[in-house]
């Protein structure tokens, strides 16, 4: 029975603690915790510990915070004076599920809890029985993240205290908070080691907890364990790292810490232990890929290319994704160089007929970016069975990603090659890129549909070459003007600059068309429907290729107004057709009511040197006429002065006859 000490009524206060209501629990409380903290309510004057079991009793089914905080408030100061078996019950798994339940409940009671807490893990047994009780780490991590004053530090210091078992260190890890773990990476026995990285390569990791386990420096560790530690020890490191290297961070910090090399040599090795470490290496390898570092590695790629026939189809699924990131990055043309002098496309070339749908559209893609900057080597290479498998991936049911990269290689060909445009054609390719456009022109633009119209734009400037007249005529029979006009205000600035291009191919010889099918007499007036202003003549799209008959001329000039300039240059020449020597006068008028000398004098302002010129030059003949030099003169006259003083030198002679236009020069001067 508990008894009286001196002065303090040990079974008053069990009695009020058992039967008290919440304000009656929480005055014993401070009561309890007062004496405590005096010393007069130590293990000899409770001594058949029944204070302890009372207090966590009524902590787990007290329905006030101020009773509960109270109470915690008192376990602690018991914890510091009581016996063994009164701190074995705090230590109890039932004792601490009610406390951990206080750490999500407010600000005084969570302080007060993980004081207690902090208190009791000198216990071992509290610090291996904590990570048990589920959701504890993951309130504490939390707890640590928000920083709130008087519960940050602590959550922090029980946390460290914590980390002393390494299954509260995964624990920890799962939650988000990783400096434990990483210290186990670093520091730990080759046994935790291991299990840290096998944890790792298990985890799912949001982007941004890769990139955290990256800075706060987990990447090196694993890196050293790949490269020196014994089988199982690499095996869980790459598969970590594996994890890991999604991340662009990450990938940078691979590349820095020098993997790449010990990859390889892994991938080259015959060793039969070491083979089943290379689908994660090659794995790796793709993903750092992606980081525009791996460029400064110049020897990476060849020796990918030389293991392409040597590896599984697994391996080389991961060798050709790698392979398809460096030749596809920005700075990439030496390396895509040093590809093709290696014999990469020939390498290439018979992954084609590849049943492996993965692998045939990694080869694809790979081939795609080889033939960037390369399209009459490409053409060399490139054989009629070749040029009839693009065809057939186009034609048939295939994935988006296959018929993208095919459309692609065809749009990278040399449009001068007639011989790939006769094989083009006679395979009925042009209708089928036409019905490919209709389909997807419309359609929410994805990275895949990009590519795609991107490509078929491409493939359309070769069906609308001006030197092939009959050419022209089948495409724009098959509808392409339509296709191309709406590209304009629904493509990428790619696909509107190819599309521009191709209506400039065709506006070339809608003059020439014109003249050939003016009738020598007519018994009736010509229709005001078809009749064009700026060719003076009957004017269809089928018949003369006319732009304004496209309505193509405002979508045009919109695309100048944009902040874009990737596509001016093509835009003007698709514009300037409508300025030739033969009907400059009426084309400026229909460029003017587009508003199109606004949008001119912002190119000349800020376009680069070749789509200034051009621009001034379309000015030029523009204001020769009376009405747009009293509309627009004024407000062009400042950026034409300003541009001949401070302008490229070419400009002074064209800005120096339309400042004579305008009456600002005498037409003798120097400027011209």
């Amino acid at each position: 029975m508990p008894r009286t000490a001196a002065g303090v009524d040990v079974e008053d206060l069990l009695v009020r603690v058992k039967n008290g209501a919440d304000a009656e629990l929480a005055e014993v409380a401070r009561e309890v915790a007062a004496l405590a903290e005096q010393g007069r309510l130590g293990e000899d004057d409770d001594e058949d510990g029944v204070l302890v079991p009372a207090l966590l009793a009524r902590l787990a089914a007290a329905g006030g915070a101020e009773a509960r905080v109270r109470v915690m408030a008192a376990l602690r100061r018991l914890a510091r004076c009581v016996g063994c078996e009164s701190k074995e019950r705090l230590a109890s798994i039932e004792a601490l599920s009610s406390i951990v339940r206080s750490l999500s409940r407010d600000v005084d009671e969570t302080r007060e809890a993980i004081a207690l807490l902090l208190d009791l893990s000198d216990i071992p047994q509290v610090r291996q029985r904590i990570g048990r009780i589920k959701g504890s780490i993951v309130m504490l991590v939390t707890l640590r993240n928000a920083h709130e004053p008087g519960t940050h530090d602590d959550a922090e210091k029980l946390l460290h205290m914590l980390s002393s078992n390494p299954q509260n260190v995964l624990l920890m890890a799962e939650a988000g908070y990783f400096r434990p773990l990483i210290h186990y990476l670093k520091e730990g026995s080759d046994m935790n080691k291991i299990l840290m990285a096998t944890a790792i390569s298990k985890m799912f990791l949001s982007e941004p907890m890769k990139s955290s386990l990256g800075e706060d420096g987990a990447v090196e560790p694993l890196v050293e364990m790949f490269k020196s530690g014994n089988l199982e020890a690499k095996h869980s490191a790459l598969g970590a790292l594996l994890n890991l290297s999604s991340s662009l961070q990450n990938a940078e910090i691979l590349i820095n810490s020098g993997i790449t090399g010990p990859l390889l040599q892994l991938l080259f090795s015959v060793t039969s232990v070491l083979m089943t470490l290379r689908e994660p290496a090659s794995a790796i390898l793709a993903a750092i890929a992606q980081s525009e570092r791996i460029l400064l590695h110049k020897d990476v790629a060849p020796q990918m290319l030389s293991l392409l026939n040597l590896s599984s189809s697994v391996i080389q699924l991961h060798l050709l994704r790698a392979l398809n990131s460096i030749s596809g990055h920005t700075n990439a043309k030496r390396a895509r160089a040093k590809i093709r002098q290696n014999g990469g496309v020939q390498l290439l070339l018979p992954f084609l007929t590849e049943k492996n749908i993965d692998i045939k559209i990694a080869a694809l893609n790979f081939i795609f970016n080889l033939s960037k900057d390369a399209s009459q080597e490409l053409a060399e290479q490139i054989r009629d069975t070749h040029l009839n498998i693009f065809v057939k991936i186009i034609s048939s049911p295939t994935s988006g990603n296959e018929k993208a990269a095919a459309i692609g290689i065809l749009s990278n060909l040399p449009v001068t090659d007639k011989k790939i445009t006769e094989l083009l054609t006679e395979a009925n390719l042009l209708p089928l890129l036409i019905s490919l456009l209709e389909t997807n022109i419309t359609a929410p633009l994805t990275p895949l549909r990009t590519s795609l119209l991107e490509g078929i734009a491409g493939v359309l400037i070769r069906f609308t070459v001006p030197w092939d007249k009959k050419l022209q005529s089948l495409a724009v029979g098959h509808g392409v003007v339509p296709c191309l006009v709406k590209l304009l205000s629904e493509g990428s600035i790619k696909a509107k600059s190819k599309a521009a291009t191709s209506l400039a191919q065709l506006s070339q010889n809608s003059l020439a068309l014109r003249k050939t099918k003016l009738p020598r007499w007519l018994c009736v007036a010509p229709s005001a429907e078809t009749y064009c202003l700026v060719h003076n003549s009957q004017c269809t799209v089928k018949s003369t290729f006319c732009l304004v008959k496209a309505g193509a001329v405002s979508p045009l000039i919109q695309i100048l107004e944009d902040d874009n300039r990737e596509a001016d240059g093509s835009v003007l020449e698709a514009l300037a057709t409508l300025m030739q020597d033969e009907i400059w006068e009426n084309g400026s008028k229909v460029i003017e009511k587009a508003s199109g000398v606004h949008a001119l004098l912002r190119i000349a302002e800020a376009g680069n040197s070749t789509s200034q010129e051009k621009a001034i030059w379309m000015l030029e003949r523009i204001f020769r006429l009376e009405a747009h030099r009293e509309r627009y003169g004024e407000i062009a006259q400042a950026l034409l002065i300003d541009l001949a003083q401070k302008g490229d030198p070419i400009l002074k002679p064209m800005i120096g006859k339309i400042l004579a236009h305008l009456e600002l020069l005498q037409t003798q001067s120097s400027y011209f």
